[in-house]
């Protein structure tokens, strides 16, 4: 599979992230290490996971996710195989949040024993924390690079602006530069990307891996009716996309879906690796059915026509 490089580092990615955050959540560990197998067997590297995964769920801590991806890899031995993505900032408890330089040093530890590995390929910012400056965040990032703790950095929930006063600080103190960006990111949520994140990561050369790639769930075309929402814990958030625009959007997928023999969700998918701003999206399956079609997905060549028929119908 051709791999794709993140931003100007040196990490070289499959065009698809799995998204870890279902490890844990609605999937269990023995679930999740045949999906894990799926995927690396189908050639794919890269796996995106938090320290808060999954933290919202009754009885989880946070953490749930690493420990089961650690576990994998330790029961496969397979690290230099895979890329693992983690992340540090999100509040977990009160005590545990933000990106204050001494508890991003505690949490890398926290994620690195979880985990079961020396070093962390991809170490990012989950939100942007305005309370600390950018100097103490990549200072304690340049000092866990040197430790070879982590190999890249990357910032995830921040907007253009701050993005951009941070590739500044990088630049006036010689420290680490982000090198990618974790937006929000579909088909049918587009503008609060495209209208100033991505112009920015196109200039900077900086990768992007966005999540939500399938608008949690609408993008598949399962939920199309009020009779739909039951369908998974997701469903309830589906009314927000239950507009003229959503099914315009639903519409112009099957009618490229159906040219290529193909799904929603596979088309989806295929717009967002198609797009040049875009180095991988992130999706995740809590089934061999369901992570078939995200590896569909990966070998589906959308032509210009298709793109075209898809940016009208999504148009904002």
């Amino acid at each position: 599979m051709k791999k794709r490089t993140l931003g100007n580092s040196s990490l070289e990615l499959a065009p698809l992230a799995f998204g870890g955050n279902v490890f844990g959540w609605t999937v269990d560990e023995s679930t999740s290490f045949q999906l894990l197998d799926a995927f690396v067997g189908a050639g794919f590297n890269f796996i995106d996971t938090a320290d808060a995964y999954s933290v919202w769920v009754p009885g989880n801590s946070g953490g749930e996710s690493e420990t089961i991806i650690g576990n994998w890899i330790k029961n496969r031995g397979n690290r230099d195989k895979v890329t693992i993505a983690t992340k540090v900032g999100w509040e977990i408890t009160p005590e545990k949040k933000g990106l204050k330089k001494d508890y991003i040093f505690r949490a890398v530890e926290d994620s690195l024993r979880r985990l079961q590995t020396d070093y962390i390929d991809l170490y990012q910012s989950h939100v942007d924390d305005e309370s600390t400056s950018f100097e103490e965040v990549l200072e304690a990032y340049s000092r866990l690079i040197e430790q070879g703790k982590i190999r890249v950095i990357g910032a995830s929930n921040i907007s253009a602006e701050r993005l951009k006063k941070s590739l500044e600080v990088s630049r006036q103190h010689n420290l680490p530069i982000y090198q990618s960006l974790q937006p929000e990111y579909n088909l049918y949520n587009r503008e609060g990307f495209e209208q100033n994140l991505e112009p920015l990561c196109l200039q900077e050369g900086i990768g992007v891996v966005c999540y939500y790639a399938l608008a949690s769930g609408f993008l598949t075309g399962k939920y199309r009716s009020e009779a739909d929402l039951g369908k998974s814990p997701r469903g309830g958030g589906m009314k927000n996309f239950m507009n003229e625009r959503g099914f315009r959007i639903l519409n112009a997928l099957d009618e490229v879906a159906e040219q290529h023999n193909s799904n929603p969700a596979q088309v989806s998918l295929a717009w967002l690796m198609a797009r040049e701003s875009i180095t991988a999206p992130i999706a995740s399956a809590t089934s061999l059915e369901q992570l078939d079609d995200l590896i569909k997905a990966a070998n589906l060549e959308l032509s210009s026509e298709d793109v075209e028929k898809l940016n009208f119908a999504s148009a904002y």
